[in-house]
């Protein structure tokens, strides 16, 4: 059986995404939750992965970190796990977005961490012009995609995929800060929050003991100890 190491539930969007992909692919798997930004925190967290970040798969003797390589690694064993879309078009284009997730929206990630506990009434004006640009340009995106592919179904390429567990966790910061979007952008918001499995994740962060008051302050994140995720 596949083990999973993530941190905590309430701030770690990464741990998510890869929770969320196993979940919903019905593929059996074993946690091992390390709390972020304890004493013991790297020491714990080194003993599986060699980049010191969450999450990482153990697979027997094999380990994969990242949570792009993490989903290909399981999709080459689990044929029927959560994929992509079947069009080539729309398969190129949620490969594409994805990646541009992976790899982008660094003020997003920055000035609006995952946090599901908290509800914050923010002023979007307050937010760097990067983060108000990275949001516009999600919000694009997400309408983009369910213009394109929404007649299929209520997510971004119509049946549920890989792409949407992406972004999961950005329509779960957008709660978190009253984000105001389209509303095509709002339609994936709700669906998100509306997944059974998604909830199971934002009941158990609620009742998490831990807490890490420069997420939960909003500390800016030049003064914050904050690895993006």
């Amino acid at each position: 059986m596949y083990k999973i190491v993530i941190a905590n539930r309430n701030y770690s969007s990464w741990s998510l995404r890869v929770w969320l992909f196993l979940t919903e692919s019905t593929i059996p798997f074993e946690e091992i939750r390390i709390p972020m930004f304890t004493a013991s925190w790297q020491t714990e967290i080194a003993r599986y992965s060699p980049g010191g970040r969450v999450p990482v798969l153990v697979d027997g003797d094999i380990t994969v970190w990242d949570s792009s390589a993490i989903m290909e690694h399981v999709r080459e064993q689990h044929s029927n796990a959560v994929g992509w879309p079947e069009s080539v078009r729309a398969r190129a284009h949620a490969r594409s977005v994805s990646a541009e997730m992976h790899s982008g929206f660094l003020a997003v990630r920055d000035e609006l961490p995952q946090n599901l506990r908290a509800r914050h009434q923010l002023d979007v004006n307050q937010l760097s012009a990067s983060c108000q640009q990275q949001i516009a340009r999600i919000d694009a995106l997400w309408t983009d995609c369910r213009q394109q592919y929404g007649k299929a179904g209520k997510w971004l390429f119509g049946e549920f995929s890989i792409a949407d567990i992406m972004f999961a966790p950005v329509a779960l910061r957008f709660v978190t800060y009253s984000i105001a979007v389209s509303e095509h952008s709002q339609a994936f918001i709700e669906a998100v929050c509306g997944m059974k499995s998604v909830q199971h994740w934002i009941d158990a962060a609620r009742v998490e003991s831990e807490s890490i008051p420069f997420i939960d302050d909003l500390v800016p994140s030049r003064d914050s100890p904050l690895v993006l995720g």
